[in-house]
């Protein structure tokens, strides 16, 4: 890539809850590095369950109920995403007391934390609290400890969380999304023009970044 060429503008729209949206960043972080492409990466909000309760799901019941599949289904599906977590270095722990959660107030955080200059840093905390600890990423007390891990101010964040100071903005993101006709994540957006859908694993994201980097 020349170094006239300014940065590969990558917009991904993903929620924290979503399992190949940790997956499809980690395969095109890996394509980014070994094309030694220049970018820079925006996170956008999406809640894949808004109307999920504030005490969350066993997920799942929850994904039996949403999709209508059967136990053996779900975890052939665990046993793929588990196997493509691996392939990029990330860890998922999936057992039967796995739990669904609300992410409305982690978006929020993630809001603030673009302030801070953390938002990525935050993303990926928040993606292995999820998926490889367990954590209840809905619960305030948590999420402003793995603020803090990041580097974030820690009574700032319970603050922030009070006061729902981000909802609106949230919201507004959200709804910008769903005017773009985005319905499912991740959806990866490069140069602001041409949109990908989903994990494309490592080589289709290396030949996808060629082709837009090498005008």
């Amino acid at each position: 890539m020349s170094d006239t060429l300014p940065p590969l503008r990558i917009d991904i729209v993903s929620d924290i809850a979503c399992p190949w949206c940790v997956v499809g960043y980690r395969q095109l972080a890996e394509a980014l590095k070994q094309t030694h492409t220049a970018h820079e990466i925006h996170w956008h909000p999406f809640e894949l369950n808004p109307n999920m309760p504030p005490e969350g799901q066993n997920m799942r019941e929850h994904i039996m109920e949403k999709y209508g599949s059967t136990q053996q289904e779900s975890d052939a599906s665990r046993v793929r995403i588990t196997e493509a977590g691996a392939e990029v270095g990330f860890e998922f722990n999936f057992n039967d007391d796995t739990w669904m959660h609300n992410t409305f107030n982690a978006h929020q955080l993630l809001q603030w934390a673009g302030e801070q200059g953390l938002k990525h840093e935050l993303k990926q905390a928040l993606f292995a609290a999820h998926f490889t600890d367990n954590r209840d990423i809905s619960d305030t007390e948590v999420l402003a400890d793995i603020a803090e891990d990041v580097g974030l101010d820690r009574s700032q964040a319970l603050e922030v969380l009070a006061d729902q100071r981000y909802a609106q903005q949230v919201r507004s993101a959200e709804h910008q999304v769903q005017q773009q006709g985005i319905q499912s994540v991740p959806a990866i957006i490069f140069n602001q023009r041409h949109l990908v859908s989903g994990a494309q694993g490592v080589d289709n994201f290396k030949n996808i970044i060629t082709q837009f980097t090498s005008n």
